[in-house]
């Protein structure tokens, strides 16, 4: 019925992937959306939350709600910015520093785990033209 629309095929898409990352960062009791988060931050402690919105592809609002709940459970804590005021700075605790390998070692499965299914040369022109795909797209 639907197989040519966009929407509906990605949506579907993004559900099963969705079901296959929470199943990922449960032993974390994060989900994926937190654990990418805090993956963010992990590779680039200090960052403003304005660059953590543009790193994720979310709006502001959304990743001072990200933030809020990770910095509730004693991963991310803000620090001011000496350079504008109006930002804070996003820093990973001990703890997240603690999670850092293990969930780069889940994240990494995941990877292998879907280039396996897809055969890697097929996983990678599809991440490839997706993101050329959102990046067309307004």
């Amino acid at each position: 019925m639907f197989d040519h629309c966009l929407y509906f095929n990605t949506v579907s898409l993004a559900r099963q992937l969705e079901r296959a990352w929470t199943e990922a960062f449960k032993p974390f009791d994060l989900t994926p959306s937190q654990a990418f988060t805090l993956r963010a931050v992990l590779r680039k402690p200090g960052m403003l939350q304005s660059e953590l919105a543009e790193t994720m592809k979310i709006a502001r609002a959304t990743a001072t709600r990200a933030v809020d709940g990770l910095e509730a459970r004693g991963l991310l804590q803000r620090r001011p910015n000496d350079r504008d005021r109006r930002e804070s700075e996003v820093h990973p605790t001990g703890a997240a520093l603690d999670l850092r390998d293990d969930l780069e070692a889940a994240s990494a499965a995941m990877t292998t785990r879907f280039k396996g299914e897809l055969g890697a040369e097929r996983f990678r022109t599809f991440v490839d033209e997706i993101k050329s795909i959102g990046a067309s797209l307004p």
